[in-house]
């Protein structure tokens, strides 16, 4: 018997999950995973409370607390208070944490590039329509199916203008506002 979607999904999800730990690790960078997944969070979802933000990157309350510390002694996320309700505290993410969160991607995408160099066209058009697929069930913007972006050693697919979506879920100019465009 064959592969079945779900072990197809399964087997995507895993080696995604794989090639991701290893682009990470080579990187070499000292931070934490779950502070890149914080500052994402935080990036993508707006200022959170500690607890919610805790249940959105899956770790405990206390874990967190320690994190949203060290994060705050090295300005990445400061603590805010609520506009319509000062008795609540939020964490959001500084300029400077967006800033760090900025760099670390172009590292992971560099970290990232050698393992999927060798990728023929016909692999990387199902990535991206893998990719857009998945996105929109997660509530991510997707980048239209068969139009990825080259680096500069690839040709473009097309006459190279550029993208009008590449922005989305991208932050607004403001790190105050942190509202996501979609």
């Amino acid at each position: 018997m064959g592969m079945t979607r779900h072990d197809d999904l399964q087997t995507l999800l895993l080696a995604v999950h794989a090639l991701t730990r290893v682009a990470a690790l080579d990187t070499q960078t000292d931070a934490p995973a779950a502070q890149w997944r914080t500052l994402t969070l935080l990036r993508d979802h707006g200022p959170q409370r500690l607890g919610d933000l805790a249940t959105l990157s899956r770790v405990t309350q206390p874990g967190m607390t320690r994190l949203v510390h060290q994060m705050d002694a090295a300005g990445l996320v400061e603590r805010r208070r609520l506009p319509d309700d000062s008795r609540v505290s939020v964490i959001a993410a500084t300029a400077k944490g967006l800033e760090a969160l900025a760099g670390w991607y172009e590292q992971f995408r560099a970290a990232l590039a050698p393992h999927v160099a060798d990728l023929s066209e016909k692999e990387w058009d199902a990535v991206s329509v893998a990719a857009s697929a998945l996105s929109l069930r997660v509530g991510m913007a997707p980048t239209p199916a068969g139009r990825h972006e080259t680096t500069d050693d690839q040709t473009p697919d097309d006459d190279g203008a550029a993208d009008p979506t590449k922005n989305r879920g991208a932050l607004t100019e403001s790190a105050e506002e942190q509202e996501v465009v979609r």
